[in-house]
């Protein structure tokens, strides 16, 4: 396989939960390598995002970087290095006191967001910010900070966003 997803999971998550797990499906299913590094020795995001900088990328010809929270923030930070086919970000923890970026630059112009109307971590209008910036695609849905309920609508838009990011 020379084409890879990196799912960097959120602050209080763990690597392989039930949004990598049904995420990673998809991706195999395009005939991507999944991995979802362990972060959870560190709460601070900046040292995520040199733990994910840190990782041996250079056998795939195709990287999309994926995460969810703190783990979106953290990929979006990295694929300014990282230049990936594209970034799949849910609930994305930007703009938010004690994250040293508020400045992103994506490295490519393909992103799909989701964010919840119900999110009482991150305000709905810090994914909007982003999205405008970057001329993003922007899902709001009817859900929370997890998005769980919402995990079935994310999977099939996850198998679209990689049919593109194949042709890209």
């Amino acid at each position: 396989m020379r084409k890879l997803v990196i799912y960097n999971h959120g602050k209080d998550s763990i690597p392989w939960g039930e949004k990598p797990l049904g995420l990673a499906e998809v991706a195999r299913q395009h005939g991507y390598m999944f991995i979802s590094p362990d972060y959870q020795d560190s709460n601070d995001p900046e040292a995520r995002v040199d733990k994910l900088l840190s990782l041996d990328v250079s056998a795939y010809r195709t990287i999309v970087l994926a995460g969810s929270s703190m783990g979106a923030y953290v990929a979006a930070v990295a694929a300014e290095r990282l230049k990936p086919a594209g970034l799949f970000l849910i609930a994305p923890a930007f703009y938010l006191p004690g994250y040293a970026r508020n400045d992103f630059k994506p490295g490519t112009a393909e992103i799909e967001v989701f964010h919840g109307w119900r999110d009482d971590v991150v305000p709905p209008e810090n994914a909007w910010r982003f999205c405008q910036s970057h001329r993003a695609s922007l899902h709001m849905l009817d859900g929370d900070h997890r998005l769980l309920s919402v995990l079935p609508q994310m999977a099939a838009a996850f198998d679209a966003f990689l049919t593109r990011c194949d042709k890209g």
